[in-house]
């Protein structure tokens, strides 16, 4: 961002660092197995765009590790993917409609590839997470350790980011066309 950055940008991304934290302290507390911490990041790669998401998603990161979830400065990564990826499927209309379920495929494929890696190892697939027990559960069954990791954070990535779009394209669809335009200039 440089300092020519307009005022409604710079606040409609703080909204989304909010969200991010807000939903990251949600799911944290209540043990959720899915992570809410890129709803914000959505947001602003509907709105915005990639570029604009990637620092929402970077920031929610920085935060949410230095107040109460040290885990999140580690998957900082999985933001930057997710705001580059969902402004990239947003710009060409993947995120709506019937071609939604791809749109998000093509977005928890990649994130849960690097999530599962750093979540591997570095912890061994147990973070402060409740997914966490589901890959707990995989590994007293007999799933090796990187398999259950990698098969619980794809599908925990892709409820997260489907639930994050769905809600992200109600609400954006809400705001009257003529500020959404002005938003984006």
């Amino acid at each position: 961002m440089n300092s020519k950055t307009p005022v409604k940008k710079l606040t409609l991304i703080s909204l989304g660092i909010a969200l991010n934290i807000v939903g990251a302290f949600i799911a944290l507390n209540l043990r959720l197995p899915i992570y809410l911490d890129s709803i914000g990041t959505i947001m602003i790669a509907a709105l915005l765009g990639p570029k604009y998401a990637v620092i929402t998603g970077v920031c929610g990161s920085l935060v949410s590790g230095m107040t109460f979830d040290i885990y999140s400065l580690y998957f900082a990564p999985v933001q930057i993917s997710t705001g580059l990826l969902a402004g990239v499927m947003f710009n060409k209309d993947f995120l709506s409609g019937i071609k939604t379920p791809f749109g998000v495929l093509v977005v928890a494929l990649p994130t849960s590839i690097i999530g599962s890696i750093i979540a591997a190892y570095l912890f061994g697939g147990v973070t402060s997470s409740g997914s966490s027990y589901i890959v707990q559960i995989l590994k007293t069954i007999g799933v090796g350790d990187v398999i259950s990791v990698f098969i619980t954070q794809f599908f925990t990535d892709y409820l997260d980011k489907f639930i994050g779009v769905v809600l992200v394209s109600l609400s954006v669809n809400a705001i009257p066309k003529n500020i959404r335009v002005s938003i984006k200039s």
